[in-house]
């Protein structure tokens, strides 16, 4: 009969995560060894807050949960930023934590900590392993963080519910539901139809909802159809080829991109979560359609109505049944690119983000799969780097997170082994995730970090400066890349200049070892960046 340890680890390899991340904790060695049996892989992480944004990432990309383990109270405690990552950024993710067993746990002091209560408000459900019961929670957990809108679960893992038999059920749920969405026809569509009839210039703004339902080339579809440009959020590029001459860039809550909304005379947002959007009113009187594949519960979205339902099978009908449009999209999505390129392109004296990003562009392969860390940075990484397919690109934008790039590119690298993994960062994003550094080479794990060393938390002088404030506070000061990188068995290089950064990353790629490029990066222009670009 199987144990506790062994039924979970049975259920991770089969719902498509052939590893668990994290940084165990006494009782965790148990469902370790259970793993192990099962060639399931245990990596092991610095922090538990990166463990928990690797195995979120994986749930991002893949769509199978990822696992996270760590020991009780400080290990639950520090595993709460990448948990709340999950949470916001909507990555199905199963976080487990040891436990007391129940006697110790309703007396004892030391390490004692309510993990529930924790975790309540950034998981969508937490529960208490229990051996008689774990077939039916694991299938639980892994439904309620896959559905929409996906998200963490948590679990704690009493010592002594580790390695009793696990109860036997006389007919037992697979892990996941065979859901078969139903084809809309015209008549459930009426509505979205006859708004698309008489608008003249649609625009769709898509969201986190497209990955979900696997609906990009639909959505494609439907814009070809439309000739509408499509803005998407942070999250979603990558969803209509960057290369695309629909794609007009990223929705991110500043005044440039009101122009181009304005000039439509139909928003159509396609699986767009609120939580992706900046936290400030909607700024536009245009008529609004949703097609969603979850019902909208916060009411940021004026829209007139809202489409809930599979978002692959909606859109396939809609380019199916929609009349052809004016054909407005290429030319608004052209002229709205050509305006966010020249607001970046401002004058610096050195090495600026905007011109590392085009070299990286340039010489990184199409396929590479890029992570963006939050900073000053991620507006130019954001706007600069182009992504050709669904989730090649990874950041952390609900909970908008430092530390994430690192990471995260881990995850990618786990996802999609024979591809290039890019991680851009900043040097305050990039200290907060320096150990997972020595991760990635001993877990042979290659990734390409590229830090933006601007000597400082830009984003923080960049407000600081807008606010007449006197700079403080934000000083971080030049690192030995070389020395840090080779300390833990990487290769490091310094740059300093567009040729020196094109030639660090072709010599990267060549030798496929995990490579820290240290850009020293000019960042005197983010200010004006920032006042063109988006409201601070």
């Amino acid at each position: 009969m199987a144990t506790t340890v062994e039924v979970l680890s049975e259920a991770f390899d089969e719902m498509g995560t052939p590893f668990i991340v994290g940084h165990p904790g006494g009782e965790t060695v148990e469902l370790m060894e259970a793993a192990r049996n099962r060639q399931v892989r245990f990596i092991l992480m610095k922090q538990e807050t990166a463990g928990a944004m690797l195995a979120s990432t994986w749930g991002e990309i893949t769509g199978s949960p990822g696992v996270c383990v760590s020991t009780r109270g400080p290990g639950a405690a520090n595993m709460v930023n990448g948990v709340a990552h999950a949470w916001m950024d909507r990555a199905p993710l199963i976080a487990i934590n040891d436990q007391y067993p129940g006697a110790t746990l309703e007396t004892g002091m030391r390490q004692v900590m309510n993990q529930h209560a924790l975790f309540a408000p950034i998981t969508k459900w937490q529960t208490t392993i229990h051996a008689k019961s774990v077939r039916q929670q694991i299938r639980r957990a892994i439904r309620v963080t896959t559905s929409p809108t996906p998200g963490p679960v948590q679990f704690d893992m009493p010592s002594n519910e580790t390695m009793n038999e696990a109860g036997e059920t006389v007919a037992e749920a697979p892990l996941l539901p065979n859901i078969v969405p139903i084809e809309p026809d015209r008549n459930a569509l009426k509505v979205p139809l006859q708004a698309l009839s008489t608008a003249r210039k649609p625009i769709l703004l898509a969201g986190l909802g497209v990955f979900w339902d696997k609906a990009s080339a639909e959505l494609v579809a439907l814009a070809e159809r439309l000739g509408a440009p499509v803005l998407t959020t942070s999250k979603c590029k990558g969803a209509i080829p960057e290369d695309h001459p629909l794609r007009a860039g990223c929705v991110i809550g500043g005044i440039i991109e009101r122009e181009l909304v304005m000039q439509s005379d139909l928003i159509v947002t396609v699986g767009l979560d609120a939580v992706e959007l900046q936290p400030k009113p909607w700024p536009y009187t245009i008529p609004v359609i949703s097609l969603s594949n979850t019902p909208s519960l916060e009411a940021m979205i004026p829209a007139q109505s809202e489409m809930v339902g599979n978002l692959k099978s909606m859109l396939a009908a809609l380019a199916e049944f929609s009349p052809e449009g004016s054909g407005w999209g290429e030319s608004a999505a052209k002229t709205f690119r050509q305006q966010v390129s020249e607001a970046l392109d401002v004058p610096t004296k050195g090495l600026s983000p905007q011109g590392a990003m085009a070299v990286a562009r340039a010489v990184l392969p199409r396929e590479t799969v890029a992570t963006c860390d939050a900073g000053a940075s991620r507006l130019l990484v954001v706007q600069k780097w182009q992504t050709y397919g669904p989730r090649e690109f990874l950041t952390s934008n609900g909970l908008g997170s430092m530390g994430f790039a690192v990471p995260g590119a881990l995850a990618a690298r786990l996802a999609y082994p024979d591809r290039p993994v890019v991680a851009f960062t900043g040097d305050g994003g990039f200290m907060m995730a320096i150990a997972e550094l020595q991760t990635a080479v001993r877990e042979n794990l290659p990734i390409i970090v590229v830090v933006f060393d601007d000597q400082e938390i830009a984003l923080i002088r960049v407000k600081q400066e807008i606010k007449g404030i006197p700079t403080q506070g934000v000083g971080i000061g030049g690192l030995d890349w070389e020395s840090l990188a080779k300390g833990v068995g990487a290769d490091g290089v310094t740059v300093e200049t567009e040729h020196q950064l094109g030639d660090a990353l072709q010599a990267a790629l060549k030798s496929g070892r995990t490579t820290v490029i240290g850009a020293r990066i000019d960042g005197s222009g983010y200010v004006d960046q920032f006042n063109a670009l988006r409201e601070l």
